[in-house]
């Protein structure tokens, strides 16, 4: 049973011209259910979670502020978006959602969030469009409540490096961060992940993938997670408007089969989130990202 969490706030309502695509929340359910590769029955509405597990991860007096509309106009401008409650209520339900789809890992194998991947978000701050980091989060959430879950690893393939997310868990060693990402993309100055690996402008499927299949397998055997939380972001591709690498769409399509693939063979519980993604074309990012959902219907049927 292919687990997905949606829910219809997760496209906010933003000021015209403003350039997040919230319209791929909207389409992206419409197309996986028109193709016929999940139905209504494989999607789940999360609930916010309780405020505790939020301070896991964040701090206090920021989330405080946060809820409360207290954010000074820095702060704001830094996340990239106009607050609101109904904004907050969004970023909310959305970390529930990636809270839940870890639960829905452990018994099905593999869950994926519609939306989450808000690696930007620090513990004390939001930036680059997330307030709050989902899978910080979630992965918190585990290492609480789930004995059985002693080491995770967070594999960040967005174009943008995680730098809230290899912040927040610098000194928890039961936390790997891995973000493979653009060199000279934002944010411009990078944090220190457990492992960073840096591409150069214009890198392409042969070099992206060559480097990713040496890499996490080898990552696996040493890390020996007990879950792995995957950023699928598809702002890699050459038509991205924020990016700078140059993935085709069947080079990140091999790219998440590939990362998928990996979690089934090691029967690793996998969480995905979708992550950035800012081509041009809206039907560009749609379909790249309803190619995450295909592999992962595919590998996990």
């Amino acid at each position: 049973m292919l687990s997905i969490a949606w829910a219809p706030l997760y496209a906010h309502p933003l000021p015209a011209g403003h350039r997040f695509p919230m319209l791929k929340y909207e389409l992206l359910p419409e197309q996986l259910l028109r193709e016929g590769v999940v139905a209504e029955s494989n999607f789940f509405v999360p609930s916010p979670p309780p405020a505790a597990e939020i301070l896991r991860t964040h701090d206090a007096g920021y989330y405080q502020r946060l809820c409360q509309g207290e954010l000074t106009r820095h702060e704001e401008r830094a996340t990239g978006f106009p607050w609101s409650e109904q904004l907050v209520e969004r970023e909310v339900t959305i970390l529930g959602g990636t809270i839940a789809c870890a639960e829905r890992a452990l018994r099905h194998g593999v869950s994926l969030n519609i939306a989450g991947g808000t690696h930007h978000a620090f513990a004390d701050r939001g930036e680059g469009f997330c307030l709050l980091n989902d899978q910080a989060a979630a992965a918190n959430y585990l290492l609480a409540h789930q004995p059985s879950v002693q080491k995770i690893l967070i594999v960040d393939l967005d174009v943008h490096q995680g730098n809230g997310t290899a912040a927040i868990f610098r000194h928890e060693p039961r936390v790997f961060t891995f973000s493979m990402h653009g060199a000279r993309n934002y944010p411009h100055r990078k944090e220190q992940s457990d492992l960073d690996l840096p591409l150069a402008d214009g890198t392409d499927d042969a070099a992206y993938l060559s480097l990713l299949r040496d890499t996490l397998p080898r990552l696996l055997d040493e890390v020996q997670p007990d879950f792995v939380f995957y950023l699928s972001g598809v702002d890699v591709l050459a038509t991205d408007k924020l990016g700078h690498l140059a993935l085709t769409r069947e080079g990140c399509r091999q790219r998440d089969r590939f990362v998928l693939e990996l979690c089934r063979q090691h029967a690793l519980p996998v969480v995905v989130c979708m992550g950035g993604g800012y081509s041009e074309r809206i039907a560009d990012i749609v379909e790249a990202h309803a190619n995450t959902f295909r592999a992962a219907a595919e590998i996990f049927s």
